[in-house]
């Protein structure tokens, strides 16, 4: 086992139906840009009615049918929002938690520990996040997973990685392992990834790589290490209604 093996995305998402909500970050492999993507998944009618929308720099959730929700609370929230010379990416509400944190002087792991995995049992969702901070023409990042410590949800345990980036390298983290019933959490480190240079062939290569049924919406932003410009690609398998 070669335990820096850096895999294809394309190849390791077309492989498995139902990771859920994945975050990717890394660094371009000309050493020029930082990357993230952020995409979901969804089962349910309530879980796949949805849309991204950019608001400014940050990213929204919306119902694409508002007369369809049945649960707001964990399928309307703020994946992707800036703090000055961060930005913090999520798979729920604990994006607002980290920014308030941040925006105190205060930690990426303070905030995570007053939050703790979705109260969707049996499934008992992770809470996946990740925090760029750019400083001096480069970056670093942290991911975190906060899982049941156990399939009652007696207790949640929390794991944060912090990484310098390499080029060409991402690193990957999901909330699924595959599907099931209840879904399996996912388990180990973040996996190793290949980054691309062009935003296109990267978002391309993932939206169409993410299972067709399951898939429901994909946000891939571009840093430039330098100057501080943006571009983003988004994709949504529905249209907002109204």
């Amino acid at each position: 086992m070669n335990i820096y093996e850096i895999k294809d995305f394309g190849e390791l998402l077309a492989a498995n139906s139902y990771p859920g909500r994945g975050i990717a970050v890394g660094k371009t492999p000309d050493g020029k840009k930082a990357v993230f993507a952020y995409f979901i998944m969804g089962r349910s009618a309530n879980s796949r009615n949805r849309v991204f929308e950019e608001t400014g720099e940050d990213l929204i959730i919306y119902p694409a049918d508002s007369a369809k929700v049945e649960d707001p609370s964990l399928i309307i929230y703020k994946p992707v929002r800036k703090l000055a010379g961060q930005l913090i990416v999520t798979n729920g509400d604990q994006t607002d938690t980290i920014y308030d944190f941040l925006k105190e002087g205060k930690s990426f792991e303070e905030a995570l520990r007053t939050r703790c995995f979705e109260p969707d049992a049996p499934n008992l969702t992770p809470r996946i996040s990740a925090l760029l901070e750019f400083a001096d023409g480069d970056f670093t990042y942290k991911m975190s997973i906060l899982k049941s410590a156990d399939g009652a949800g007696s207790g949640c345990n929390r794991y944060t990685y912090e990484y310098a980036p390499l080029s060409g390298l991402g690193h990957f983290i999901h909330t699924y392992e595959c599907d099931g019933n209840p879904i399996p959490t996912f388990q180990g480190e973040p996996e190793r990834i290949a980054m691309e240079d062009d935003i296109d062939a990267f978002s391309q290569k993932v939206w169409n790589a993410l299972h067709p049924e399951n898939k429901i919406s994909l946000y891939v932003r571009y840093v430039d290490l330098q100057n501080g410009q943006a571009e983003n690609r988004l994709f949504n398998k529905n249209t907002k209604i109204g």
